[in-house]
Order: structure tokens, then sequence, then C-alpha cells
């Protein structure tokens, strides 16, 4: 049931939520419980329809008369991409946080990331711990993904593995106003605008962490862009990051090796070529490719590796293994050879 009462106004909001909406009838009414719940009352909500069918409209003007910290933008079908960048442009607040029209927050979760970007002014991007809902629909692979992100909470950690996949949710993000401003907003390239907008921001220079609590309950369905949308294939994952890895840390190296000479390895390395990635060698345990060429390269065995490491004045290593535990094995055993992660090699899967 919705509140009668509660019709704050709020001039200087501390926090602008960009909320996109698209046939979401069925589902905004709890997501905007949540926020209108939330124990920070200095917030604004920035919903945008973007040319629903169904409902939807009708029910952000319902809400909104109701309260009037919830502004409708009322657009075309043209996706989530400019719908999100439509609600920035309405944003007032230093503090912008993502919300999708079907998740639901915990109610400390806008107060506790406002606190936390106070508390943390190097800080870029602050996001939370997420549970995925409902339970049963949560399958092995999504779980496996939100424990791998989970365990990231620290500005280190996230930054060790932002290569690996999108190291936080985009609907559990809170981002100072200024960063994302200086990034242009969200950008079509063809793969994920959040996953895209990170890697931009990361190497901007931006540093992200985490509330290490569960602020956010993420929903999972057949219909989630994820599952829907090409953007979100692993092919086009394996495209941003080839182009932001050449536009990066490959960029002023003299020679890229790549761990990994099965399925993972061939497609980013086609990738990593097309950007013009200085590939020499692929590394791999299979006796059976041992000897054998990848896009012109030897793929070697992990013994060769320190021989192969002098030969060039700035090599770069790449992990591109993605079958469970072999990162862990391939992080053990780069450490006992003295190489260290984050200077002379990253995770890319």
């Amino acid at each position: 049931m919705v509140d009668q009462t509660n019709r704050h106004t709020i001039t200087n909001p501390a926090v602008s939520v960009i909320l996109p909406c698209y046939n979401a009838a069925g589902t905004v009414d709890e997501t905007l419980q949540s926020l209108l719940q939330q124990t920070l009352e200095a917030f604004e909500i920035i919903a945008i329809d973007d040319g629903s069918t169904d409902h939807t409209l009708q029910r952000l003007q319902a809400w909104s008369k109701r309260d009037r910290r919830i502004h409708i933008l009322e657009r075309p079908h043209r996706g989530v991409i400019e719908a999100a960048n439509a609600g920035l442009e309405k944003c007032t607040a230093p503090f912008i946080a993502r919300m999708d029209a079907d998740d639901v927050a915990y109610p400390q979760r806008l107060a506790k990331q406002l606190s936390f970007l106070n508390q943390n002014p190097d800080i870029a991007v602050v996001s939370c711990l997420v549970e995925g809902v409902p339970p049963e629909a949560v399958g092995q692979g999504f779980q496996i993904y939100l424990d791998w992100l989970n365990s990231l909470i620290t500005p280190e950690a996230i930054e060790r593995e932002i290569y690996i996949e999108s190291p936080v949710a985009n609907p559990s993000t809170m981002i100072r106003k200024s960063w994302f401003m200086e990034a242009e907003g969200y950008q079509e390239h063809g793969w994920p605008e959040d996953y895209d907008l990170w890697l931009r921001l990361h190497l901007a220079g931006a540093k992200f962490a985490k509330v290490p609590e569960v602020l956010l309950s993420w929903r999972e369905h057949p219909d989630r862009l994820t599952r829907t949308d090409s953007r979100y294939s692993v092919e086009n994952f394996l495209r941003a990051k080839a182009h932001y890895l050449c536009q990066g840390i490959v960029k002023e190296r003299d020679a890229v090796i790549l761990w990994g000479a099965g399925q993972m390895g061939r497609r980013l390395s086609k990738h990593l070529l097309r950007g013009g990635a200085p590939l020499v060698a692929f590394i791999d345990i299979d006796p059976k490719k041992i000897g054998r060429k990848r896009r012109g390269c030897t793929i070697h065995a992990p013994t060769d590796l320190p021989t192969l490491w002098e030969r060039f004045q700035s090599p770069i290593l790449l992990a591109a293994v993605g079958s469970r535990g072999a990162r862990a094995l391939i992080r053990k055993q780069l450490a006992t050879m003295g190489f260290q992660e984050g200077r002379d090699w990253w995770a890319v899967a």
C-alpha cells in the first residue's frame, strides 16, 4: 500500500536515484516502495519511462502524486543507455545512485553508501553486497557470479579483478556525479554499457569499493537484459575487455603473453590482435597443445615463462583460463615464480 501522506519535497537532495523503466508494471511498485522506505530522506528519484507499452507509466504517475521526490521523464523507447543518460541530465544531487525497476533496496542502502563516500573522498564508486532473488530462480552459474562479486570489497580486490567480469552490480552502485559527468555517462559500443563505464572510470583513475553488507536484492528472471540483449554475450564482454586492455595496461608493453590456449584464450586473442596488442606467445599446461601454434604464436609450457620473459623489456601476462579453480592455481604458480599480480600479470577470465 502506498503511503498517502508521504509528500516530501526535497530542494537540495543529497542523492539522485536514476531509475530507467521499461514494461516494469509488475515490479516497479516494489522497487519504489523500497526506495521510499529508505532511512535517508534527502534524495530524489528520476524515473524514466522508456516508452513502456504496459501500465508502467501509470504506476509511476500514481507514486509521484504521493511523493514529490519522484520525478518522471517520458520518452519514446530507445533503450536503457539513452534512458539512463536522460535521467543523469536531470539529476541535481552530487551523488548518483542506480536502480533497476525490478530490484529491491534494503532500507539503509542509500544512507550507508552516502556515508561511505563522505568518509572516503578517494572513492569514486561504491557498491554493496547483493543477493539474488527469488532464490528458486538463481541458477548455479548466477550464484557462482554472485559469490565472486561479493568477494570483491576493497579497492585493491576490485582493481585486481576488473578485467575478469563486471566487479560491481550496476543497480547496486552510487557514483560521485563529478566522475559520472567526466566519463560522459553511459555509452553505446555494442557491449555491456555498465561494464564499459566501469572500465572507462578505471582507466581514468577511479577507485571502487563496497559497503560489506547485503543492501540490494537483485532479481533474476529470463527477461533480464543480460539474458536477452546481444550486448551482454560472452563475445561482446571479450570485445570490451580487449578494447580497454589495449588502451590501458597493454598499451605501453612490448609483449603480451596469454596464459590459456583453449577456447577463451583463442577468442580473446583475436580481439587483442585487432586492437594492436603485441601478442608473442601462449602458455598452457595441456601437453597436446605445447609446441603448436595459435594466431601464429607458439604455445609454451609454464616452465618456459621465465626465459620468454627475459626476451622483452616490458612484457605482460594475461591469464585467460575460464574453467573453475584455474585462476587460483595460476595465481599460486605465478606467485611461486616471482610474478606480481597487477604489475606483471592480470587475470582476464
